[in-house]
Order: C-alpha cells, then structure tokens, then sequence
C-alpha cells in the first residue's frame, strides 16, 4: 500500500515537471526574444569600449584567414574603420553561419557583419544598417561540364552553403533552379572552400553563391580559367547590410553615421579599390529612424 503510494507520488512529480519545464523553457525564450527586441545595448558598448562582430572567417573576400591565421577582408577593414571613430576595438568571433541570428539574439555576439544580404526573411529577425555593397547570386561551374546557364544544371548536383542567401533564393524562387536539380535539393556545405573542392572533384556540378566571393575566390585560383561563372537576369540585385538586434538603435545609428563619414572623407573608396579593384564610393541612404 506504502509503495503505491510512494509510486503514485513519483508520478505526480514527474507529470508536473513535464508540464513545468516546457513552460519556463518557452518563457526563456520570450525574455530573451523581447530583450533583443527592445534593449539598447550602446550603453554598454561605449562603456567596456568593445564590440564583437559574428563572422564565417572563411568568407572571402568580406572577412577571411590568411596563411599565417590573420583575419582580414574588406567588412574586417571597414568594420574597423567605422568603430575607430568611436574609440571602440572591434573583436571578431567565428560563429556557424547557419545559427547566425541565433548567436546574435542571444547575445553571444553584437553584430552580423560578413557579407550579410539584406532580404525580407532576415529582415522579420534582425534590424539592418544602411546599404554598403551590392550583390547578387551567380552560378559557379567547371568549363569543362559544358554547363552554361541554369538550364544546364537539369539534373546536376548543386551545392551551397548553409544559411546563405543561396538557400533562401532556392526556396524563393524554385523554378529558377530548385525544380532542375537533381532530387530538387541541393548539397549544403559550411563553408565555399568546402563547395569548391567538391566543384573541382565533379561531387557537384555547380556552386550558387555571392558574386564577391566567387570573383575574388576564382580570380586566386592557380587554376582561375577552368571555372565559368553564369549571371541571370532572374536572379535580383542585392545588398549588404550590417544586422544587429533591433533593440540597438543607438548602435545602428552610430554605425550609418561612420559609414557616412567614411564616404565623405574618402576611406569608402580606398576599400573598394583595395579590395574589389572598383573606383566606387557606393552607400545606400541613411536608414536610421
């Protein structure tokens, strides 16, 4: 009888912590969700004179590793640059790309700045900076495949990296490239250099990826004149953006302002040329509210 009771007691235990923990799990959830959604974490930056960016540091030309293991790339310099204004070190944090807005929510990190495509999905979990870059989408494969357009990749392995703008033009705009490709589902990789050794082996037939990358990746290549690389008209114009927690408005507002001052004196355009070889001084309008 002692040990009915004893049992029915267990139970009763166990049934309220299954229904207690999903509770506070979600309510974790919430508070963290509602802090990155209206904290203003400038304050604090300012003060610890720090701010921690989120990169792939394989992303080449934005933010990369040279042989020597040194971080360097154009949003490395111009990240730099806007927060020197500022008096403010800028420490640089690998993260998986594919948990990016994640890392930032929860605080792990202060900023999305690699090469990060402004787009609708994006937009609905993070707040954006003033365009600095444009982008698109292009199709990377071998010359030697005789693939020319999309239309040749009917049936061919794809391959793109997880939670790139590649993923979410595919899902986008299926008809494009998605329903021509073997099994209607492309090969995911973490990282391009990953999807090139693939291309090179014949694993995969094409790569859709950032213009940016693919020029200045292939332009490096030992072997440069065996890729071909295909732009379609269907595939829209980009842009990139700094992403942050819509809570930093401050932060977001000091970003444009330094980009801003970088166009006015003349730094914008050295980073261009020193980086992409363009006599470009290109910046999207000031965005702050």
């Amino acid at each position: 009888m002692r040990g009915e009771i004893l049992m029915k007691k267990a139970k009763a235990i166990w049934l309220l912590i299954l229904l207690v923990v999903p509770v506070l799990l979600l309510s974790g959830c919430e508070s963290v969700t509602k802090r990155a959604d209206t904290q203003d974490t400038w304050n604090r930056i300012e003060r610890r004179k720090r701010v921690i960016v989120g990169l792939d540091d394989s992303f080449v030309p934005m933010g990369f590793r040279q042989k020597n293991g040194k971080l360097v790339g154009y949003d490395v310099d111009l990240a730099r640059a806007v927060f020197k204004q500022y008096g403010i070190k800028v420490d640089f944090q690998p993260i998986d790309w594919s948990m990016k807005e994640t890392e930032l929510k929860n605080g792990t990190i202060d900023l999305l700045w690699n090469g990060y495509s402004v787009n609708p999905s994006r937009a609905k979990k993070v707040a954006f900076s003033r365009y600095y870059l444009e982008n698109r989408q292009i199709l990377v494969t071998k010359k030697k495949s005789n693939i020319k357009n999309l239309n040749g990749m009917t049936g061919k392995t794809l391959g793109v990296q997880n939670g790139s703008t590649g993923v979410t033009v595919l899902d986008e705009k299926p008809k494009l490239l998605k329903d021509k490709i073997k099994n209607h589902t492309p090969v995911l990789y973490d990282t391009f250099p990953n999807a090139f050794i693939d291309l090179n082996a014949n694993r995969i037939q094409g790569i859709l990826m950032d213009e940016v990358y693919a020029n200045y990746y292939i332009k490096h290549q030992p072997n440069s004149n065996s890729y071909r690389t295909y732009i379609s008209k269907e595939l829209p114009m980009e842009h990139f953006a700094v992403g942050m927690r819509k809570g930093d408005k401050t932060l977001k507002k000091k970003i444009n302002q330094g980009l801003g001052n970088l166009q006015k004196n003349g730094e914008l355009r050295k980073l261009n040329e020193k980086w992409f070889g363009q006599d470009s001084n290109y910046l999207g309008p000031d965005n702050t509210k």
